[in-house]
């Protein structure tokens, strides 16, 4: 693969730089609540060196009754800087979680106008096979200004994706398995209608991705949103069940150059909760 720091950069490329003085490590695992592990019981455990813990419930929007909203900036800003991650830093996203989580903090970052951020092929798996460092220490924290510019540009509401579901201008893109995005399978969250936004298409995450957890090549990537049917010339915007796996079709768009997407954040945990909101079943 080609490293890009602003997207994703190899195993080989975090060794190589793992001591460099601006560089921040980032441990992103989160887990759906089914799979019965503790992330940051994990982390606590063994991690890369220097990694801080970014815990994506805690670092969410506490004003929303939906799991994990973006975080408001000043609390972005205040976590980032207790974790010592700030201006001038180059950051590096990793998981070891199923649903590949770091995506959602690359996006979170990417959503506070933080760019040198990449996430790690293959996660701390990959890491871990190839024989490299782990350690169990916390890392040693310095606060670190850091300065953010939000772009409300990289998120929509339920507002917006209506109107994009009703016009028909925007790819609504789906990460969730077929038999979810179907209707044919109960949510994992009681209380939620099954089904699709209307209009949308169904591309679950796990087809961009290699055996071993890396990400597949841009030419790859392209060959799966045109087999699922998504125009690519259209402005996209990226869907799953509460916004973590959507992330990984907008590291995959990105990846293939497509600049125009945006995070549906509140997902279908929100759509699917609104009986006034239309949904579909079956294929798209």
């Amino acid at each position: 693969m080609q490293d890009d720091p602003k997207t994703l950069v190899s195993t080989e490329w975090l060794a190589r730089h793992l001591n460099d003085p601006d560089l921040r490590v980032i441990d992103a695992s989160w887990h759906m609540p089914a799979a019965g592990r503790d992330a940051r019981a994990e982390y606590d455990g063994a991690h890369i060196p220097g990694a801080r813990f970014f815990d994506i419930e805690a670092i969410s929007d506490k004003r929303s009754e939906l799991p994990h909203m973006a975080p408001p900036v000043e609390m972005f800003i205040s976590r980032m800087r207790a974790m010592g991650v700030g201006d001038g830093h180059q950051v590096v996203v990793y998981d070891n979680s199923d649903v590949r989580s770091a995506a959602r903090v690359w996006w979170t970052f990417r959503l506070m106008g933080k760019t040198d951020v990449a996430v790690l092929d293959g996660g701390f798996a990959k890491w871990q096979a190839e024989g490299r460092p782990i350690e169990d220490m916390p890392p040693v924290l310095r606060d670190r200004h850091i300065t953010v510019q939000r772009q409300a540009g990289l998120v929509r509401d339920v507002t917006q994706v209506a109107a994009a579901s009703k016009l028909g201008d925007h790819e609504i893109i789906d990460a969730r398995a077929p038999e979810r995005f179907r209707g044919e399978a109960d949510e994992p969250r009681p209380g939620l209608r099954a089904g699709h936004i209307p209009g949308s298409t169904n591309l679950p995450f796990g087809r961009l991705l290699n055996k071993d957890g890396t990400m597949k090549d841009p030419e790859a990537i392209r060959a799966e949103f045109e087999a699922a049917g998504v125009d690519l010339s259209k402005p996209a915007i990226t869907s799953c069940g509460s916004g973590v796996t959507a992330a990984i079709l907008s590291l995959a768009l990105e990846r293939i150059g497509h600049r125009n997407h945006s995070l549906y954040d509140g997902s279908w945990t929100e759509w699917g909760s609104f009986p006034d909101l239309e949904i579909a079943t079956g294929d798209a």
